[in-house]
């Protein structure tokens, strides 16, 4: 049987049918992406298939990581070649998690690459022909998405963003894939840094456009920050909450530990 061919996780008649004749034409609508918007109104153009496939995936990182790969070769100042080689050095012993399959799908779709297997042996003729793949106008972001036949995708947006470039391409009636902000204010919880905070508040008073002294004009900050995610099409938050915080507190204890924050002192847990 075929690597990943057409039957690849259908497993029986009933599945066969639901996916050849009813889901596999219909188009991407993807509610969650950490696709960079600027890339997409920019209509990327990828030096190389480290650029496309290691510079912002997180996941192939923690594989890396696991593996032992340093991280210069990872997220460092190291070669993009050198990068991609740690990457292949480490896929053979992916197998059996998704990320096996979901690389060598990426390499079937879109660059063809059926019939190899990535790995130390194989990596050099894999980045090459993908390289240059990848210098065609059929390689550019924008094309990317269309091949696929993406229909909607949801950025991840911290409050502090202009979303300028949200607004390029919902002026661009050339790009008919919708490209909506989701936001993200994760940020607004991070307040065990004191000075990371404060310098994240910074941004948010200068995108909000107003001073932010204490707790109730910061919760107004990130309201007028909503209301402009909204006239910008948004409709989705998206939280990365490490740890949630169940302990009761009122409304002034709430506004005293802001100001301390905001002068420099982190909320003490106990």
């Amino acid at each position: 049987m075929e690597f990943l061919g057409e039957d690849f996780l259908l497993q029986n008649e009933t599945a066969r049918r639901l996916f050849f004749d009813y889901a596999r034409e219909m188009p991407i609508i993807d509610y969650h992406c950490h696709l960079p918007v600027a890339e997409i109104a920019d209509n990327r153009r990828f030096e190389n298939l480290t650029r496309i496939w290691l510079g912002g995936d997180h996941y192939k990182w923690r594989a890396m990581r696991t593996f032992g790969i340093e991280e210069p070769l990872i997220t460092g100042d190291a070669g993009d070649y050198d990068k991609f080689a740690a990457w292949a050095r480490v896929v053979p012993y992916t197998i059996r998690n998704p990320i096996y399959h979901w690389t060598h799908m990426e390499l079937r779709d879109p660059f063809g690459i059926k019939d190899t297997l990535l790995g130390p042996e194989t990596c050099r003729g894999i980045y090459e022909r993908c390289t240059e793949l990848l210098q065609g106008d059929d390689f550019r972001a924008r094309a990317l998405m269309e091949h696929f036949r993406v229909e909607l995708v949801c950025t991840t947006d911290d409050p502090t963003d202009s979303l300028e470039y949200h607004r390029r391409l919902a002026a661009d009636k050339d790009f008919t894939v919708r490209v909506l902000p989701a936001f993200r204010p994760d940020k607004a919880l991070a307040v065990e840094d004191p000075q990371a905070f404060n310098a994240w508040a910074g941004r948010l008073e200068a995108a909000a456009g107003m001073d932010i002294p204490d707790l109730s004009a910061f919760l107004a900050a990130l309201r007028r920050r909503h209301r402009t995610f909204h006239e910008q099409g948004c409709r989705l938050s998206d939280h990365g909450l490490e740890q949630p915080y169940a302990a009761d507190c009122t409304e002034a204890e709430a506004a005293r530990i802001f100001a301390e924050l905001r002068g420099g002192r982190p909320p003490d847990p106990g």
